[in-house]
């Protein structure tokens, strides 16, 4: 009779598609909102950041919405649910991979593609046969970054723009070096006015386009000659963004917001002051060396301002509960609403790692770790330097998101990487 009993469950559970971990994985809201807030208030009370969103759900519920703190550390304005943060690298996957994923299960792209076949720029570089797997697993061996930015910076007496000691002469902080008082900008290539074809990089600075051709000649010598080895490079995400563009004649901005429109949401995208006020953006860092300016409504990462604020590695603005969706969306196998955003095939392709064998972790696009006491081996998402964190973990149906600005006022403050603050709550709730 009892095994009989049993059978009965077995059968209605299965009929009903609930699986045994969901129901020994039920979250506990109350317990993890106790801790969260413990974790914020501690973490608020030591300068990790002025403030953050937090979302907690799974793949058709929101367990947790919480805003903490301020703006800056003005304390003027609480943190509210429309405000958006920069992402960062964060953008790398919810723009530019998003919009990849999109096109190859359109068949509009392929990931064999060859990036010389594609962006003719390059086609006779030595990056020509990198191909948009290798871009997306960060396998091309490109070097992480170039501070293109520099290059438009000099100082009259030919002084260096940085020192790692404070003086008379460098008396402002930027990251861990002090910034030269005399700084003075290249005008062949900036403007602080307005011009015909010139790109806006900032409020008041513009940007000849003829800076480019010097951004793509740096790209394509940037070669460390170590391809086929994992090297997280920012340059990897531009460069997809390139072929993106040149394949559909379409920029990033216009088909990420066609994917955002779909699922319906509006409060992300590029350059927030387009479709936000200059109020519901939270600030980033006071910027003593290039913009002289605490930035807000504009990106922060520098390589993407040069772009014109849309970047396949950095650029986006969003608020928790945009982000919540895209999760959502792919904890459901790429369906939101009952429309089928990303084919599922694609989303299984792209959170996978599909370079295990040679121990490297990443997906296509997605960041994932090695396994230890934080993440598991299908976890994925990622991270942005301006202090964001988005993680879905599909085998226990969960994801969290956690958004700050803790850069404010200064991109020197770590506090909240050498706690693994974001990592420990992520380990919290997927108890």
């Amino acid at each position: 009779m009892k095994k009989t009993g049993i059978r009965i469950v077995l059968v209605i559970l299965i009929l009903s598609g609930i699986s045994f971990s969901s129901l020994k994985k039920s979250f506990d809201t109350k317990q993890n909102e106790v801790f969260i807030d413990s974790m914020m208030n501690n973490a608020l009370k030591k300068g990790f950041f002025p403030g953050a969103q937090i979302i907690v759900g799974s793949k058709d519920s929101v367990f947790i919405v919480k805003n903490y703190g301020y703006h800056d550390y003005s304390k003027k304005d609480l943190v509210k649910t429309d405000d958006v943060y920069d992402l960062a690298s964060m953008s790398k996957v919810l723009g530019a991979t998003l919009v990849a994923m999109r096109l190859v299960g359109e068949d509009k792209i392929s990931l064999e593609d060859k990036l010389g076949d594609v962006v003719l720029t390059y086609k006779n570089t030595p990056i020509a046969d990198l191909t948009l797997f290798e871009l997306l697993t960060h396998t091309t061996g490109l070097k992480s970054g170039i501070t293109f930015y520099k290059s438009l910076l000099s100082t009259p007496d030919g002084s260096p723009l940085l020192s790692n000691q404070q003086s008379a002469d460098y008396p402002d902080l930027f990251d861990n070096m002090y910034v030269n008082k005399n700084i003075v900008y290249d005008t062949k290539y900036l403007s602080f006015e307005p011009k015909d074809n010139y790109v806006r990089i900032y409020k008041n600075m513009w940007l000849n386009p003829e800076f480019y051709k010097s951004v793509y000649d740096q790209i394509a010598v940037a070669n460390t000659n170590k391809r086929g080895q994992y090297l997280y490079s920012d340059l990897n995400l531009i460069l997809v963004q390139q072929m993106m563009e040149a394949k559909t004649g379409l920029k990033l901005d216009q088909m990420a917001r066609g994917i955002y429109n779909e699922l319906g949401i509006s409060k992300i995208g590029y350059n927030p002051l387009q479709w936000t006020s200059e109020q519901n953006v939270i600030p980033t860092e006071i910027d003593y060396l290039f913009r002289k300016d605490t930035i807000r409504g504009y990106v922060h990462d520098e390589a993407a301002a040069i772009l014109g604020g849309v970047s396949g590695n950095a650029g986006l603005f969003a608020n928790a509960q945009s982000i919540a969706v895209i999760c959502q969306m792919l904890l459901n196998n790429g369906k939101y609403n009952g429309n089928q955003i990303i084919k599922a095939k694609v989303v299984a392709t792209f959170t996978k790692s599909p370079l295990v064998k040679k121990g490297i972790y990443r997906g296509l696009g997605f960041d994932k770790r090695k396994p230890d006491e934080f993440f598991k081996k299908d976890d994925f998402g990622h991270t942005g330097f301006t202090g964001t964190f988005f993680f879905i973990n599909p085998e226990n149906n969960r994801f969290l998101i956690i958004l700050t600005n803790r850069v404010n006022p200064t991109r020197s403050n770590r506090l909240m990487y050498k706690d693994d603050f974001s990592a420990k709550i992520w380990k919290q709730v997927n108890k």
